[in-house]
């Protein structure tokens, strides 16, 4: 059982995390337009990812007797302002995600509910290598992407990225099974 509040921001969550798988395929579709195939395949597999903290949460909620209560999920925007824009607006997406993070934490400890917090954890140090990983593509690009040179090594390098399924999401499920 949860304390309506929590509940009510975990629910909000799995919404917050579906959207940022959303924006990270237009950011892929983007990428994919634009000829800039691993920069696609490095946003493709942040997609990914995402959709697996929406499950975590989702299967976390369902597993530990709460509810889940999806409510709409905005539609990301299409067009951006170039490949710098895309991977500003990742990071403070991401900073965005740790701050919604650290208030359902906040709510958690606040009312005891320390199955939460422990739960969140993972999630905590997931945020830490979002915001770096974020960061290091928009220092990397800085560096090198305004040289169409640069730009193509870097957009190569971004190919190598390949999904692996978060093992959170196998261990969530199977609680409930």
């Amino acid at each position: 059982m949860f304390d309506p509040k929590v509940e009510d921001l975990l629910n909000k969550q799995i919404v917050a995390e579906a959207y940022s798988a959303n924006l990270y395929l237009s950011m892929s579709a983007w990428f994919r337009d634009k000829n800039l195939d691993g920069y696609a395949n490095w946003f493709y597999v942040q997609y990914k990812e995402e959709m697996d903290h929406s499950l975590i949460i989702y299967n976390y909620v369902l597993n530990a007797g709460g509810q889940v209560k999806l409510g709409a999920i905005d539609a990301p925007p299409t067009e951006f302002g170039g490949v710098r824009d895309i991977l500003k607006q990742s990071l403070e997406h991401e900073q965005l995600v740790t701050s919604l993070i650290y208030a359902i934490n906040d709510a958690a400890l606040g009312v005891k509910d320390y199955k939460t917090v422990q739960f969140l954890d993972w999630f905590i140090q997931e945020q830490v290598e979002e915001e770096d990983n974020a960061s290091t593509n928009i220092g990397r690009f800085d560096l090198f992407g305004e040289d169409p040179k640069g730009l193509y090594s870097l957009d190569e390098e971004m190919n190598g990225r390949s999904y692996t399924q978060t093992p959170q999401v196998a261990h969530y499920e199977n609680e409930g099974a």
